[in-house]
């Protein structure tokens, strides 16, 4: 039996991505390139785990006059989680997005957070329209949010400050953890790790740790 993808090689592996069998080159010359892989896929899973994360210079960094220090993160860890996890469930109910959707995505919602900052608000809307869907949910989750904590629990909301604060963090910890493929979620895939439990400090204190070089002293 030859390979679904060349049709050329023998096959090695089943890939759920084609649903057939698929050589081993393809496997790893096309995963989250021309074939869009679930994330339970054992041999996207063993690539993860021998995946070298990209090195990032500090002074590459976008928004670099928006100092993330390790105790901004400490002080915001319950808003850290939700972000996050709002975020990768934005994600995930928006049918074909990957990780380069949602890095336009949060590039526009910081954006927008830095006019509340100026004074002036002014919402930017990517013109993807994938990065667009996910930019809609969050906010559209972050407003209920905070709606219903100021009527229903008297808890102050999220300052504009720290939103825009954590947001910074999220679109670096993602340039961290993409793998560049045209397809790739290795970010999405890394939120739905870290935050699978539901222990909000312990989730928040992993996410925050994993990317030290992305924290300012």
């Amino acid at each position: 039996m030859t390979c679904k993808i060349c049709e050329n090689r023998r096959t090695r592996r089943y890939c759920p991505g084609v649903g057939g069998d698929i050589c081993s080159v393809c496997c790893g010359t096309e995963r989250e390139v021309t074939v869009s892989c679930p994330f339970d896929c054992p041999h996207l899973q063993d690539a993860r785990d021998h995946q070298k994360l990209p090195e990032l210079d500090p002074k590459q960094l976008p928004n670099p006059d928006i100092r993330v220090t390790e105790q901004f993160l400490e002080d915001n860890v319950f808003l850290l989680t939700f972000l996050g996890t709002t975020l990768l469930d934005a994600a995930l109910r928006t049918p074909g997005a990957v990780d380069s959707d949602v890095r336009e995505a949060l590039d526009s919602l910081v954006r927008t957070y830095r006019t509340l900052e100026s004074g002036l608000y002014y919402e930017t809307r990517p013109t993807n329209p994938l990065a667009a869907n996910i930019h809609q949910l969050l906010q559209q989750h972050l407003a209920e949010f905070q709606r219903k904590s100021a009527e229903r629990r008297g808890v102050t909301p999220f300052r504009d400050a720290a939103v825009l604060g954590v947001l910074v963090f999220l679109q670096r910890l993602e340039m961290g953890r993409a793998n560049g493929r045209r397809r790739g979620r290795a970010f999405l895939d890394f939120l739905r790790t870290d935050l699978a439990e539901p222990a909000a400090s312990g989730g928040a204190s992993r996410l925050s740790g994993s990317a030290p070089s992305l924290i300012v002293p």
